[in-house]
């Protein structure tokens, strides 16, 4: 079975590189982009299992790298992690009101939240994909 993707977007570097620590020994294939175009390139070329998201980045913001990506595959699952929340609440109500699906958590995130995170949103992917009766 294919390792699980797991997309981390967000433009400091130390936050992606904390995200891949605390990620990649539970053997999960990370990719990791600095930019809400460069995420969305990657998330185009293999559908990740789960996008933890920046809202605050320069160019593309978080709110419209949301949207990209939603209106991509709109069963990708989203959690936005960002210490800037209360900027960002009106565009994310609205972006909720318009259909779109995400969760939201305040950064900075430790290991544990983001493997408990990741562990939660892509044990539920897998249940379905496990029914095949065996005899």
């Amino acid at each position: 079975m294919a390792a699980q993707v797991i997309l981390v977007v967000d433009d400091d570097r130390a936050v992606r590189d904390a995200f891949e620590l605390a990620l990649i020994d539970e053997g999960y294939d990370v990719q990791l982009a600095d930019s809400g175009p460069v995420g969305l390139e990657l998330a185009a070329a293999r559908r990740p299992d789960l996008v933890f998201l920046d809202l605050n980045m320069p160019g593309m913001d978080g709110v419209e790298t949301l949207r990209r990506l939603q209106a991509m595959d709109a069963t990708i699952a989203v959690y936005i992690a960002t210490a800037f929340a209360q900027e960002y609440l009106e565009r994310l109500r609205q972006a909720r009101e318009d259909g779109m699906s995400f969760q939201l958590a305040a950064k900075p995130l430790s290991p544990e939240q983001i493997r408990m995170i990741a562990k939660a949103i892509t044990a539920s992917d897998l249940a379905p994909h496990d029914t095949e009766s065996k005899p």
